[in-house]
């Protein structure tokens, strides 16, 4: 039996079920925060505060973070992680109910909770290639639901819920993802239990963060997958930079129109998420990632060549599509080939990688817009999209990633026979 007619195990409901639940909250929280701050003041520079607060963790703890949790029981850390984050919410609830709620609290609450995602979040990633064996086909098929679910609630769901819970009292939608983490939490506690990673207990956890950063640039696959995000971001912050400025001036849109907008980005993200494990199938997991990253430069490449509104929406969800294939293929090949006892290390520096690069796409975007003109940060992205692809596709070509699943696939023993089918099954090196 192949891995392609494998079931997912039933603990995988149950974590999908409790990321769903928790995307939702973070897509009300999203919503809530920003909208939370301004009410207490109009300072432009205070309300940046705000957000980025939530993105300091990653840029100060990230390949640290990822060390503690090839430490801990993944497990446990997700469910501690919830846990907290659920109590932390009550805090800004009461503030907001005692009429005391600052900038200064909601920066705190955001960093924190910043803070417990990053530890969730790492957790989660290393714990799925344990729980389904570390085969690749099924952590595609895994990805592809959580990602759909993720950009569902967060994307579409959790905004909205936000805004409408807001209306109803100031600490309504702080209470509503504190109660969203707590029922994640109760999920994750019935998770199956995985094996500890192997401790390195001669090594510090300043060492062993090196050593999983060491591990991400000295091999070109891992490489190429972790470059894709970083320049991806520096490209699409430029873009989301000056997009609502781009959407009133050059195409006509008013705020109403640009909520759309958003949306045609995010149901092409849904999109891409489903018909992810296709492409993978069809043209090798390799030429896939290529094929998707082609596809969002030249999305954007139209989005800036737009005459319209809906060219611009269809720009936008092309480009989405080719954004959520991309999230769902790369954290899988990811999973499948990186040791399990250095995957947190693995996939927190990859991410700092991403998050390090987005505030240079902000000032890059808002710079080219004021020197020179509006489109011209969207001309840029697409140019920056293209190059990096073709740098990168030798570096993730179905050659590569084959070789890289060959050799991956001792380390999942018997369970764990998809790598040789992939790599039978792939089609040709097109790279």
């Amino acid at each position: 039996m192949t891995s392609d007619v494998r079931k997912l195990p039933t603990g995988f409901g149950r974590l999908w079920t409790a990321q769903t639940i928790s995307s939702l909250g973070d897509g009300v929280t999203h919503a809530a925060l920003p909208l939370l701050a301004l009410t207490l003041t109009r300072d432009p520079m205070a309300l940046a505060v705000v957000t980025a607060a939530g993105t300091l963790p990653w840029l100060l703890f990230g390949v640290l973070g990822g060390a503690l949790v090839d430490r801990w029981d993944r497990r446990h850390t997700m469910w501690v992680a919830d846990t907290a984050r659920a109590v932390l919410l009550a805090i800004p609830a009461a503030a907001a109910m005692l009429d005391v709620l600052s900038i200064p609290l909601l920066a705190a609450v955001a960093f924190l909770l910043g803070l417990g995602g990053l530890f969730f979040d790492t957790a989660a990633t290393a714990y799925l290639p344990d729980l389904l064996g570390r085969d690749p086909a099924l952590l595609e098929r895994a990805n592809s639901r959580l990602r759909g679910a993720q950009t569902a609630m967060s994307g579409f769901a959790g905004p909205p819920a936000g805004s409408a819970l807001l209306a109803l009292g100031r600490a309504v939608p702080l209470l509503a993802d504190a109660v969203s983490f707590a029922l994640s939490a109760l999920l994750v506690r019935t998770l199956p239990a995985m094996p500890r990673p192997v401790p390195e207990v001669r090594k510090s956890l300043l060492r062993q963060a090196r050593a999983g950063a060491s591990y991400v640039f000295r091999d070109r696959v891992l490489l190429g997958l972790a470059l894709r995000p970083a320049v991806g971001n520096v490209a699409f912050l430029a873009v989301e930079t000056v997009l609502a400025l781009f959407a009133h001036d050059r195409l006509g849109i008013d705020t109403y129109g640009f909520g759309l907008l958003l949306t045609a980005e995010a149901t092409g993200g849904l999109l891409g998420a489903g018909i992810a494990s296709c492409l993978g199938r069809r043209l090798g997991t390799g030429a896939a990632l290529t094929f998707t990253a082609t596809v969002e430069g030249l999305a954007i490449l139209g989005l800036a060549a737009a005459p319209n509104p809906y060219v611009a929406g269809l720009a936008l969800a092309v480009c989405g599509a080719g954004m959520g294939a991309t999230m769902v293929l790369a954290p899988s090949l990811r999973q499948a080939i990186v040791p399990a006892h250095l995957m947190g290390r693995v996939a927190s520096t990859s991410r700092m990688l991403a998050m390090c690069a987005a505030p240079v796409g902000a000032f890059l975007g808002g710079w080219l817009a004021t020197a020179y003109d509006i489109r011209t940060p969207l001309y840029a992205a697409a140019v920056l999209l293209l190059a990096m692809t073709a740098v990168t596709a030798s570096m993730t070509s179905n050659r590569r990633v084959e070789a890289a699943l060959r050799a991956a696939a001792p380390a999942g023993g018997p369970h764990h026979p998809a790598a040789k089918d992939l790599a039978q099954e792939s089609a040709p090196d097109l790279l």
